[in-house]
């Protein structure tokens, strides 16, 4: 049986391509605008989509708030407020496993997930940046060992108080409003972080909030495959993809899941046109917006080169790029990889390397709605994905048009929802409802803790 398509969309007001906010109106409120972010959800749930996706990182203002709209409201805030404006659609907010409380967290997200109905999910990030260091008042970052330590114990404290206050707790009866003997109270004392209690909220309508992560790293890998039930990641080739599919449900086995459970969801960006020269003109529209020659850098920093050893319009030096693979920065390598692994085969210039969606690092299809859904069906079929987690170039004409056109394909084609079918995210994404393996125990044995 065919499994179905998954689909999510990365939110931002603008829209992902770095030149559509010169497109739009009134571009220097977008990042604050309620309104417009009110807007994408209903066009999101028209197209019944799985979920709205905020990715967000920690700290003040990043260098891309400095030529583009900027995410600048909290995501687990605005998820609440657009949870009042919609029924169905799943609601991701992303936070930090470094920085902060994991108690915070745990409420947070457990709130959301009662004020929506069952609808939030949590998407876990371990990255680090100067800004973020300098909002905490940091003066150096964490090791890769010691980001994923924090990370394990701030998930093993999440979880545990999501658990901790079963609904069946609250008795309300006579003079007792909480039986405390039916609690199950954390007591993590951990290297990073320590806690202990209950959290104030009972356990989450989906029993747990769905959890996401991202990253492809192999520690990333490691870690998304013991405590996700589904992983964002960047992935440019379906080779690539195949492998990181390969070796997450393999990972998950190995640590006593069921793979299904564990869905895979690259990045995509699509740009859609009735024809597909139509597609490119959009794509080159919006790219003559861009500061090529700010690309052309970034494109040669990550090569650990010069723009002067790449010139724009002439084919990347491939031998020269392996020649200075030692200079490039760690920051860098994994982009590098993603853009070779495109450019090599189809031979690219620097300027098609440099207009390939490289600051924000996602495989572009740019075609008719049917290319876009071959595409899809070629990944998920070949098993390179369970789903996508969509860009969209500009908002909210780009979302409009996989709603009214790439979506009804996938309808067509027996792989897309017609209608919800459930009202939890879990529901949606065909995730089992998360049952605490105590109350399992004590179904089987007739018995109370």
């Amino acid at each position: 049986m065919n499994r179905p398509v998954r689909l999510g969309v990365n939110v931002l007001a603008s829209g992902r391509h770095d030149a559509a906010w010169k497109t739009l109106p009134d571009a220097a409120t977008l990042s604050t605008d309620i309104d417009a972010f009110i807007r994408i959800a209903k066009v999101a749930e028209r197209g019944l989509i799985d979920a709205l996706f905020l990715a967000d990182g920690p700290g003040g203002l990043v260098e891309e708030s400095f030529t583009r709209p900027w995410r600048a409201l909290d995501p687990v805030t605005l998820l609440s407020a657009l949870s009042q404006q919609t029924d169905h659609i799943g609601l991701v907010a992303t936070t930090s496993t470094i920085f902060g409380h994991p108690y915070v967290v745990a409420r947070q997200i457990a709130s959301l997930d009662h004020i929506s109905k069952g609808r939030a999910a949590w998407n876990i990030i371990t990255s680090q940046t100067p800004v973020a260091l300098d909002a905490y008042g940091l003066d150096k970052g964490f090791s890769q060992d010691e980001r994923y330590q924090r990370a394990k114990e701030f998930a093993q404290i999440v979880t545990g108080l999501w658990d901790s206050v079963p609904q069946d707790a609250v008795v309300a009866s006579g003079d007792v409003f909480v039986d405390e003997s039916r609690l199950r109270p954390i007591d993590v004392q951990g290297q990073h972080f320590r806690a202990r209690g209950s959290l104030s909220a009972t356990v989450p309508p989906q029993g747990r909030p769905v959890i996401f992560q991202a990253g492809q790293s192999e520690d990333s890998k490691a870690f998304g495959a013991r405590y996700a039930d589904a992983l964002f990641t960047g992935q440019r080739t379906i080779q690539g993809g195949q492998k990181f599919f390969a070796d997450v449900k393999a990972l998950a086995r190995a640590n006593g899941r069921d793979p299904s459970q564990l869905l895979v969801m690259p990045g995509l960006f699509p740009i859609l046109g009735s024809t597909e020269a139509e597609a490119q003109q959009r794509k080159a529209d919006l790219d003559a917006g861009l500061d090529i020659a700010f690309l052309h850098g970034e494109l040669a920093r990550h090569f650990g080169l010069t723009p002067d050893d790449i010139p724009l319009d002439r084919v990347l030096p491939f031998d020269l790029i392996d020649r200075a693979e030692p200079n490039v920065p760690i920051a860098s390598r994994w982009p590098r990889a993603q853009i070779l692994s495109e450019a090599r085969p189809a031979n690219w210039t620097a300027r098609q390397a440099a207009l390939s969606n490289i600051i924000g690092g996602h495989r572009m299809v740019v075609g008719t709605p049917e290319q876009v859904a071959d595409d899809i069906l070629n990944w998920i079929d070949g098993d390179a994905a369970d789903g996508f987690n969509l860009n969209i170039d500009v908002q909210t004409s780009g979302l409009e048009d996989i709603v009214d056109h790439l979506i009804p394909i996938l309808q067509k084609r027996g792989r897309f929802r017609t209608r919800y079918q459930g009202r939890t995210l879990r529901d949606h994404l065909g995730l089992d409802q998360y049952v605490d393996p105590r109350d399992v125990a004590t179904r089987r044995t007739g018995t109370k803790d």
